[in-house]
C-alpha cells in the first residue's frame, strides 16, 4: 500500500472547512483547565521555546488563540537588516522555495507550479508587476512564531479575500497537491514602496482558525463564497504605512506567507535555500541595482 496516497487521499475527503470552524471554536474558548492542559501538551509536543515568549508562564493565557499569536519579547528579534537596501525576513520559518517567476508561474514542488495570476485573486492587472519576477514562500511550523511583519516599508494599496480550500501546507503536501496555494483560502495585500509594489500572500490551510490584519483585524472567518477586494488611498490620513519589521498581521493556526516582487528589485541573499530556516528581522535580501 502506498502510504503517501493514502495521506492525499485522506486529505481530499476530510470535511476540512467544518474541522477548522470545530477548531477554531475551541481555540477561541476560554475552557479553563482544559484549555491549560491542551496549551501545555503543545509546547512538549512540538517543543516550543516559553523562554522566547513576553509571557513565559503559559497560565498567563486564557485561550488558545492568545497563546499561538503570543508576542516575543522583542530584544530577541532585532532588525538586522536594517540598511534602507536590505529587505527583512517577515516572519519565523522556513523557506519552501523561492526564486524566479517565471513567464507567470511560481515553482511549488518537483513537479508542480501554479499561476501568479491566481494566487493574488485572478486580475491581471494585480498580477502583471510580478510576472517575471522573484517569489519567497516561507512555511510556519505549529512551533514558530506567528505574527508577520514587514519586509521593508510600504503603503498598503490593496487587500484581496480568496476563498477556497484548506489543505495542509507542509512539505509533504506540497509536494503532492498540484495547485496547493492557488487553490487555498487567502488573503493577498499588495503594497507600494519606494522600490517597487510588493505582495504578501497569507495562505489558509487545515485547521487555520484565522488570518488577521493589523489594520483590518480578523479578515476570515467568516468564510466567504466570493473573492472581495479593498483599495486604500495612498496618501493622506486614511493612507495606512507600515515600517519595515513592523506587524502587519498573524496566523492563528500556522501556515504560509509567499512574497512576490517584480523583476530587478530584490536580489534575495545567497545562503538561501530551500529548507532555510527564517527568524524575522534578518537578511531576505537587497535591493537588486
Amino acid at each position: 500500500m502506498n502510504w503517501d496516497s493514502v495521506k492525499i487521499q485522506a486529505q481530499h475527503w476530510t470535511p476540512k472547512h467544518a474541522l477548522s470552524r470545530l477548531v477554531g471554536r475551541f481555540a477561541a474558548a476560554k475552557a479553563g483547565w482544559f484549555t491549560q492542559l491542551f496549551i501545555r501538551w503543545f509546547i512538549r509536543q512540538y517543543k516550543i521555546n516559553m523562554s522566547e515568549a513576553l509571557h513565559e508562564d503559559p497560565r498567563a493565557y486564557k485561550t488558545f488563540n492568545e497563546f499561538f499569536t503570543r508576542q516575543l519579547k522583542p530584544e530577541l528579534r532585532p532588525l538586522k537588516a536594517a540598511a534602507k537596501h536590505e529587505f527583512a525576513h517577515p516572519v519565523d520559518g522556513a523557506i519552501s522555495q523561492l526564486g524566479d517567476i517565471e513567464d507567470g508561474r511560481i515553482f511549488q514542488a518537483k513537479g508542480h507550479d501554479y499561476s501568479l495570476t491566481e494566487l493574488l485573486g485572478g486580475d491581471p492587472r494585480d498580477s502583471h508587476p510580478f510576472k517575471s519576477g522573484d517569489f519567497a514562500t516561507i512555511y510556519l511550523a505549529p512551533k514558530d512564531y506567528h505574527r508577520i511583519h514587514m519586509p521593508c516599508d510600504g503603503v498598503l494599496r490593496k487587500m484581496i479575500y480568496v476563498p477556497g480550500d484548506l489543505y495542509s501546507v507542509n512539505p509533504f503536501t506540497a509536494a503532492n497537491v498540484p495547485n496547493l496555494f492557488a487553490r487555498n483560502e487567502r488573503v493577498v495585500c499588495i503594497f507600494d514602496s519606494e522600490h517597487g509594489p510588493f505582495a504578501m500572500v497569507l495562505v489558509g490551510a487545515t485547521i487555520v482558525a484565522s488570518i488577521g490584519t493589523v489594520w483590518s483585524g480578523t479578515v476570515t472567518p467568516p468564510r466567504g463564497p466570493s473573492v472581495h477586494s479593498w483599495n486604500y488611498p495612498s496618501s493622506g490620513e486614511q493612507a495606512i504605512v507600515l515600517k519595515k519589521g513592523e506587524e502587519m498581521g498573524h496566523f492563528k493556526l500556522g501556515s504560509t506567507v509567499i512574497l512576490t516582487f517584480p523583476d530587478d528589485m530584490i536580489d534575495f541573499a545567497d545562503e538561501l535555500e530551500p529548507g532555510s530556516v527564517t527568524r524575522m528581522g534578518e537578511l531576505l535580501g537587497t535591493l537588486d541595482d
